[in-house]
């Protein structure tokens, strides 16, 4: 029977699934198209004779002008219809295990033949056959195995045609080829196209690294590991990875090529630098062009060289610009100070041409010159600060002599002036040399600069004045004229009286008592001339009633010195007090000025470790328990030292208290027990309800290597990582994020302590009967130094990759901020239930995706404010990561606007979660239902699928999110991992709207 009667004649051009257009991403390799073909294929029908009976035939038809060819079956008045149609063989390539089905067929409804065909069927089988060689047309209906049934989604009625696809995976293909075939059992179905392929991940090249077009796996092979090499004149440290997966993308890229020195990266290739651009070393930098005053070489140059009359520097890095010599500096002055003999200061501009450098300096040297003859000053001059080395454009010069001429030549210099004796000059610049000379002929007269009294009486003034510059030759004589004069308001009236002297000094007599006098001093040049003089300055002598001065100074000094021993007396008084004061205990009235909480001290940390002698850390810091007061019932783990027993602690008038006791056993020496009750020394400081509670140790005992414990609070539900494991997908997002919360206001209390975990993960926070979370574990923790960004360095030991930062892996280097990288682990462990953070990638592997910016993807139903704030704690950069303050403060807003929780994060189940193979870790498919549940940690619902009959995987394939929701699968979680798992066996990567929740 002919199902396309009276139907018009109906071609699509396009797939829809769900409603969504599909464009294929990843690279086809298609071994078998009917459509293709364009003619009868010879595939074989059997039975081959059936007398009246028809089995499957091919016809041949025109559609828009072409023709195509369909096989069809339509024997719904026949019973028991068994009517093969098999493909020809089908070769493979060897490493393509799996492949994909691609069926288009029509379906008549068995409604639209009356009521006369009580045997129509509407589904069809599809079954497979390996084989390493053509059989021709031998069949046998054992050899074959069945992939699915095939059901349409929509059956063509007597009027409207409705074309279907359907798409099977045939896994774990291992002969050179393989056949295909249809069994029909009383439909009515046309086939109008069968597309056989496998999916490849294409040939790429990615960070430089060409990596060859590769089968993607099947289920069971799950990322398939691919080497890449390098591009031409690119290199790599470490050998290039990525994987395939089984859609035929690549994913989790390891490591990178780095275009050689002197190639630079153009589209996915090494390009030679261009002429004037240069690249040193092997890195992904672009290449660089050619510093100033550097030569510009032909392509492909790793640095540039200096052209004639530049330089680079010692010191300076190969690549750098070129720097000339400097120029001279410019007007160099010197000027006379007038403060004492002898002395200059000599300064001027820094050069007008620099090179292009900035680490200019000078140096002074001084040449001392007598009629034609000029030599060396000696060591006789000072300069101050120096004079060599010169950052200022000034230097004072000293100890020189008068009436000499000297000369100062000022020169400045950069880090290339080391190359100025093969310098050449250049035109358009000063001599190479970098020098100025300037004379200065420092011939100064002597003069006087001040006038001090030095004793005084009623009738008398002693006086004396210092002279600039002192005369360096002995048997040169100042003169000196002293004029000095009664203060008088009448100026008309006043009298000058004139001394002539050879010294500096003089005693004035004959004056009256209590009298102020005005006094100047000149020196006269040798020709008799005045020279240089002092200003005029005021002397008091003293009345008759008065001391003399010197008397009068005594007395005055003894006052000074009184008062400044009582000053300091009382002042030492006022520290102690006041020191007293600070170690006292507050009183009431402090409150009045400060709050509690202002005058609260802060409590740090101390290091156990510090102590010489550890046990008396133990004593200050845990409570020692009598073992009387200790019950022992079951082991309900092990540690590092022995056995970890659940027990009750029953000391006299308090109330007994279940407890965790941890037990050292025997033999071991007095250094491993130190170590062991090193944690009690670190619990015995803690104080908060998210951080594991001390109860006390058991250390005094005659058999302390038998019987020393550490008793700790018991948590009911113990590690958090069992504990999700056990009851995944059963804690809404809400009381997730409130155990989240829990333990970052433990790590907050720790951090203010100034303490360093290292060691924070799920396994090592514990879970009581009110789901409180606390942190526990203080095996590898260790306190910070003093100051806010004080690190600690471990001395060996493992590290704990997967929780570790990046800068704690590199430079073992641990702070609060690499708690807070691991506390984002515990985070991403939360939310997707105790999965173990990156899979099975090993150690390696992690730190290498890590490094090339990796980083976790969201759990399946993470609030999208949650998996942001975990991108925040796994920033590169350590110092932006938040603090565990502001966890705390952001965890509290999420709790208290549920909403906000209502927004997921972006989820790849491809990458996201481990989806279940096809089959069973030998390789063969799931044999039961019962062992795919197993493989998915979902066997407590074997009982489920059992009583509503599922009892085979076809029919695991055939369920539908509804389907699983009505066996009594109910919990979100749950739910979403078995429906996420079919999603994986029946491999629709066209969509995943259909198994949403």
């Amino acid at each position: 029977m002919d199902i396309f009667i009276g139907i018009k004649p109906f071609l699509f051009s396009y797939v829809l699934i769900n409603g969504i257009l599909v464009t294929l991403q990843t690279k086809e390799e298609v071994i078998l198209d009917m459509k293709a073909a364009g003619g009868e294929l010879g595939w074989l029908t059997w039975p081959l004779d059936q007398g009246e009976k028809t089995g499957w035939e091919v016809v041949q038809r025109t559609l828009n002008g072409s023709q195509f060819y369909t096989y069809s079956v339509c024997n719904i008045g026949e019973r028991e219809q068994d009517n093969w149609l098999r493909t020809t063989f089908i070769q493979r390539r060897p490493a393509a295990s799996r492949v994909h089905v691609e069926i288009q067929f029509i379906v008549r409804d068995c409604n639209s033949f009356g009521g006369g065909s009580v045997t129509c069927k509407e589904t069809f089988n599809l079954f497979t056959s390996e084989s390493d060689a053509d059989v021709g047309t031998t069949f046998r209906k054992g050899q074959f195995k069945k992939v699915a049934t095939i059901a349409p989604d929509e059956i063509t009625s007597k009027n409207e045609l409705r074309i279907n696809k359907e798409m099977r995976v045939v896994e774990n293909l291992s002969r050179k080829g393989f056949y295909l075939a249809f069994q029909d059992i009383g439909a009515c179905v046309a086939i109008l196209s069968v597309r056989v392929y496998y999916k490849t991940c294409p040939a790429t090249v990615k960070n430089l690294a060409l990596f060859p077009e590769t089968v993607a796996g099947g289920e069971n092979q799950g990322l398939r590991e691919v080497n890449g090499v390098c591009v031409d004149n690119a290199i790599s440290e470490d050998l290039p990875r990525i994987h395939c997966t089984v859609d035929g993308e690549w994913a989790v890229l390891v490591g990178q090529c780095q275009c050689k020195p002197g190639y630079e990266e153009v589209e996915d290739m090494c390009q030679e630098c261009q002429p004037g651009f240069f690249k040193a070393e092997a890195s992904g930098d672009k290449c660089k062009q050619c510093p100033a005053n550097s030569q510009k070489l032909k392509s492909g140059a790793l640095y540039c060289p200096c052209m004639d009359g530049f330089y680079r520097a010692p010191n300076d890095p190969p690549t750098g610009p070129c720097s000339g010599l400097p120029s001279a500096p410019k007007d160099l002055v010197a000027t006379t100070t007038q403060l004492s003999a002898g002395k200059l200061v000599l300064s001027w501009s820094p050069p007008e041409d620099t090179g292009g450098r900035t680490d200019i300096t000078y140096s002074v040297e001084c040449q001392r010159c007598e009629g034609n003859m000029c030599q060396p000053c000696g060591e006789k001059i000072r300069y101050e600060p120096a004079s060599v080395g010169l950052t200022d454009t000034k230097v004072s010069v000293s100890e020189l002599d008068a009436h000499l001429n000297y000369t100062f030549i000022v020169e400045a210099h950069s880090g290339v002036s080391v190359f100025a004796s093969q310098a050449t000059p250049r035109s358009h610049k000063p001599p190479s040399t970098s020098a100025l000379t300037t004379s200065l002929h420092y011939t100064e007269a002597p003069k006087v600069t001040s006038i001090r009294l030095v004793d005084r009486t009623p009738t008398s003034l002693s006086l004396t004045w210092d002279v600039f510059p002192r005369p360096r030759v002995q048997s040169r004589t100042i003169r000196y004229e002293v004029t000095y004069r009664k203060k008088d308001d009448n100026f008309d009236m006043t009298t000058y009286v004139v001394l002539l002297l050879e010294k500096n000094s003089v005693q004035i007599g004959e004056l009256s008592p209590g009298t102020a006098y005005l006094f100047r001093v000149q020196v006269l040049n040798s020709d008799g001339s005045p020279g240089g003089s002092s200003m005029e300055e005021q002397f008091e002598t003293s009345s008759e009633l008065h001391l003399t001065q010197n008397n009068t100074a005594v007395i005055f000094g003894a006052a000074v010195g009184g008062a400044a021993m009582l000053l300091i007396v009382v002042v030492v008084l006022f520290l102690r007090k006041r020191k007293r004061n600070s170690h006292s205990r507050q009183g009431p009235e402090d409150n009045y000025f400060s709050s509690s909480e202002q005058l609260k001290p802060l409590k740090t940390y101390v290091d156990p470790h510090t102590y010489e002698d550890p046990n008396i850390a133990v004593l200050k810091f845990a409570t020692e328990i009598h073992p009387s007061h200790i019950t022992k019932q079951k082991v309900i783990g092990a540690g590092e030292f022995g056995e970890v027993y659940r027990g009750i602690l029953k000391v006299p008038g308090r109330k007994e208290v279940a407890v965790a006791i941890k037990t050292l056993k025997p033999g071991y020496t007095e250094k491993q027990r130190q170590d062991f009750l090193s944690e009690a020394s670190i619990m015995g400081q803690f104080s908060h309800q998210n951080i594991i509670r001390l109860e006390g140790v058991v250390t005094k005992c005659k058999d302390f290597f038998k019987h020393a414990m550490i008793v700790t609070e018991y948590m009911e539900n113990g590690a958090l990582d069992r504990y999700l494991k056990d009851h995944d997908g059963e804690f809404s997002s809400s009381q997730l994020v409130g155990m989240l919360r829990g333990i970052a206001a433990g790590m907050k209390y720790l951090s203010d302590m100034s303490y360093v975990h290292r060691d924070l993960a799920a396994r090592n926070i514990l879970v009581n009967n009110s789901l409180e979370c606390k942190v526990s574990d203080f095996g590898l923790s260790r306190v910070l130094e003093d100051n806010p960004e004080g690190t600690y360095t471990t001395s060996g030991g493992k590290i704990p990759i997967r929780w570790t930062a990046p800068e704690a892996i590199a430079y073992r280097k641990f702070t609060s901020a690499s708690d807070v990288w691991s506390f984002g682990i515990v985070m991403w462990e939360v939310m997707a239930f105790g999965e173990r953070p990156y899979w099975d990638m090993s150690n390696h592997e992690v730190m290498k995706a890590i490094n090339e910016a990796f980083r976790l993807p969201a759990p399946m139903d993470c609030p999208s404010a949650v998996y942001q704030l975990m991108l925040q704690c796994w920033l590169q950069d350590r110092s932006k990561r938040p603090r565990f303050g502001d966890i705390v403060s952001l965890l509290d807003k999420l709790l208290r606007s549920p909403e906000s929780l209502k927004t997921i994060a972006d989820f790849d189940p491809r990458v996201s979660i481990r989806l279940p193979s096809t089959s069973g870790s030998d390789g063969s498919p799931f044999r039961s239902v019962s062992e795919w549940l197993e493989s998915i940690k979902m066997s407590q619902y074997s009982e489920n699928f059992t009583c509503a009959g599922i009892v085979t995987m076809e029919q695991v394939l055939q369920m539908k999110n509804e389907d699983i929701k009505n066996i009594g699968v109910r919990l979100p979680g749950h739910l979403k991992r078995i429906a996420y798992s079919i999603l994986g066996l029946k491999d629709q990567t066209s969509t995943l709207s259909v198994f949403a929740v």
